[in-house]
């Protein structure tokens, strides 16, 4: 029970990669941390890439990033639909400006271009995006799991475990 007394902000949206997701909704729950799944707003239940679904406690206009000690974006092709909510990224935005833990693990990346965080941060995400994590003026890193400062970044799901030993570890 590391993280008892931690908020922690899984975002959703449709296409969401399910491990990418569940892994570390239940690993930070098993933690003690408070988990709460926090949509677009498009929908009250997200459908994973496989059909998977993911019913949502509240909406990224209901929140501040202020109210969370992380926020983790999970990958799949759900990023490419989140970055288009503006209170979404607003979200991010604030709790890295606040100090908050941004997880961000595969096309998830897209979703920190987006917000606007990544000027001068090192980072990893899946190949397929690299070139847009380093226009948006981040230093690519091919490895496992890259943090800098209050980012925290991952490529693909077999790297999971490594992306949360890093997020528990920079929560507590």
């Amino acid at each position: 029970m590391q993280l008892k007394g931690k908020r922690v902000a899984i975002l959703a949206e449709n296409l969401y990669q399910e491990l990418e997701l569940w892994y570390p909704l239940y690993r930070l729950r098993e933690e003690g941390a408070e988990v709460v799944v926090v949509g677009t707003g498009s929908s009250d239940t997200y459908q994973s890439k496989h059909g998977y679904p993911v019913k949502v406690d509240t909406t990224a206009d209901k929140v501040k990033g202020g109210d969370f000690d992380c926020v983790i974006v999970p990958g799949g092709y759900a990023p490419d639909y989140m970055r288009r909510y503006p209170a979404l990224l607003k979200l991010v935005r604030d709790a890295f400006d606040h100090g908050g833990i941004i997880g961000a693990i595969c096309h998830a990346g897209w979703v920190l271009v987006s917000a606007g965080v990544l000027r001068g941060k090192k980072a990893t995400c899946v190949n397929a995006i690299r070139d847009d994590m380093v226009n948006a003026g981040a230093e690519y890193i091919n490895a496992e799991v890259v943090r800098d400062g209050n980012l925290v970044t991952s490529r693909i799901p077999d790297d999971l475990p490594a992306f949360m030993r890093e997020i528990i570890k920079a929560i507590k």
